[in-house]
């Protein structure tokens, strides 16, 4: 049991460096930056010890403070060693990166004190086990965040991304207290995972399912769901290390409330149809809005959005193990390309004018549709014969089809009349691992996954119409975004980037009714 409560002592030298990062904040700290790096590898070294806890000891909950399951506990089981030492890692990056991003700031000791407070509530937030604990961790996440945006209090920019980033921290933060006190009310405990084995054995009152209803509110507003996405896009004009913070780590956490909760989620098929419509919508929304976007952190910042909606998707389609799998990717891809974003423009610049591009017409782009799903099928085939995945659930196969029209975005590149043999081998490898991949990923983290997350029940009536929907949207907007270049140029074409480029004004809807709001200064 001992053992088990290794991972709360990750946060405990992040929070002693924060103390004396308030105490030099006014002035440049001289081996601070060092220390916050020292701790925050320290956290993970002893993150991936949490893996050596779970071989050990099993799942398991180690309180440490109080009773009755509300004190302060070390929850281990496969999703949080899994987001432990990601949590960890992505912190310790861009710690590292600070140190260098804010040598001669004035205020970097409150900037160093800050970034630790949050890398320790965030840690304490994926082991929590208990309601207490995940509340208060949120909140502070919450708290430091919203400082974080503010280093630079005087830029306008970043006053307005503040504010509605406060509307929607606090809207969510009101939403998960409102559902922590209906879950005790419900099941009497506060105990997480008690609550979802009561959830898992089909105890499911009206009360706990309105606080899956209020779960899925903060998870919204976390993940930064249309039409609540703006003040995500807008985070740029704080530090570097800032945005790769909140794109590869914060604004994940409204997925993780999900999957940690998937069992009491599963008791309420409409809200994860509610969930499902949401996050399609916003994934089609902010992929369609980043290929509009002329500046690169600006195209990366809706890419998160884009991202963020297609794991809400996978939530409301049931599909938790994925939406796990989909987290971890999205945090490390996302913390390396905001982190070496400045590197990638100037490498992209010294780099001589490319000459034309193929361009596919529509029967390539046929070819390449009828040939990635013919791969797709092939493989799938393949994994069901070798590993017995035949009865794999048709929600799985869904969201495979319609990654499948990336693949087959590359094959139209490939099969157009103008493109080199050597193009065409490429996209045709690229399809096969492309393909290859998704179902071995799959079925690592089904694997892996079992016994903790819940298994993807089978759909029903609404369950099917909204998969049908999805395959559709989603098809119809990958093969218009293939048939791009045949109608870029026509006049209705050249309005409608302009009004997708401003992400049709939702965002300054949202300005004018926040306007009179006022900031106050973090520093």
């Amino acid at each position: 049991m001992l053992l088990a409560l290794t991972p709360l002592v990750a946060p405990l030298p992040l929070l002693i460096v924060a103390l004396f990062g308030r105490l030099s904040a006014g002035r440049r700290p001289r081996f601070l930056a060092a220390l916050a790096e020292g701790a925050a590898l320290f956290a993970l070294v002893v993150s991936l010890g949490s893996l050596v806890v779970l071989w050990a000891e099993g799942p398991v909950v180690s309180p440490l403070l109080g009773a009755g399951g509300i004190g302060l506990s070390a929850r281990i089981d496969v999703v949080s060693v899994t987001m432990l030492p990601l949590v960890a890692f992505v912190g310790w990056v861009v710690v590292r990166y600070s140190r260098t991003y804010l040598n001669g700031e004035p205020r970097q000791g409150a900037f160093t004190g800050t970034l630790c407070v949050a890398l320790a509530a965030v840690l304490l937030l994926v082991q929590s086990g208990n309601l207490v604990q995940l509340v208060a961790a949120w909140l502070s996440v919450s708290l430091c965040v919203d400082r974080l945006l503010l280093f630079y209090p005087g830029r306008v920019s970043a006053q307005r991304a503040a504010r509605k980033k406060l509307v929607s921290s606090g809207g969510g933060a009101m939403a998960l207290v409102a559902a922590a006190a209906l879950l005790v009310i419900a099941y009497g405990v506060a105990d997480i995972a008690t609550i979802n084995a009561a959830a898992r054995a089909g105890e499911a009152p009206w009360t706990a399912l309105a606080a899956a209803g209020l779960l899925a509110l903060a998870a919204i507003l976390k993940s930064a769901q249309f039409p609540t996405h703006g003040w995500l896009t807008e985070v740029m004009e704080a530090p570097t290390p800032v945005s790769a913070l909140l794109h590869a780590g914060v604004v994940n956490a409204g997925g993780f409330l999900l999957i940690r909760f998937a069992d009491l989620m599963l008791a309420a098929p409409g809200i994860l149809a509610v969930l499902a419509i949401v996050g399609g919508f916003t994934a089609l929304f902010g992929a369609v809005v980043m290929l509009t976007q002329t500046a690169v952190k600006t195209s990366l910042a809706w890419s998160t959005v884009a991202q963020m909606g297609f794991m809400i998707l996978q939530c409301g389609l049931a599909l938790f193990p994925l939406a796990l799998l989909h987290l971890v990717a999205h945090s490390l891809y996302k913390a390396h390309a905001f982190l070496a974003a400045g590197g990638a423009v100037e490498r992209v610049a010294s780099i001589a004018r490319p000459g034309p591009v193929a361009t596919p017409n529509v029967a390539a782009v046929g070819r390449a549709c009828l040939a990635a799903l013919a791969i797709y099928a092939a493989i799938g085939a393949a994994f069901g014969a070798v590993f017995g995945l035949e009865h794999r659930p048709p929600q799985a196969l869904a969201l495979g089809a319609i990654l499948i029209f990336g693949v087959a975005y590359l094959l139209a590149q490939g099969l157009a009349d103008a493109a080199p043999r050597a193009l065409t081998r490429r996209t045709a490898v690229a399809s096969l691992a492309s393909a290859l991949g998704y179902f071995t990923l799959h079925t690592m983290a089904e694997r892996l996954t079992a016994g903790t997350l819940p298994a993807t029940p089978a759909p029903g009536r609404l369950e099917w119409t909204l998969i049908g929907l999805a395959i559709l949207s989603f098809g119809l907007v990958a093969i218009a975004q293939m048939l791009l270049p045949l109608w870029s140029r026509h006049p209705a074409a050249t309005g409608l980037r302009v009004h997708l480029s401003n992400g049709l004004y939702a965002n300054a809807l949202l300005d004018r009714l926040l306007g009179g709001w006022l900031v106050r200064k973090a520093f």
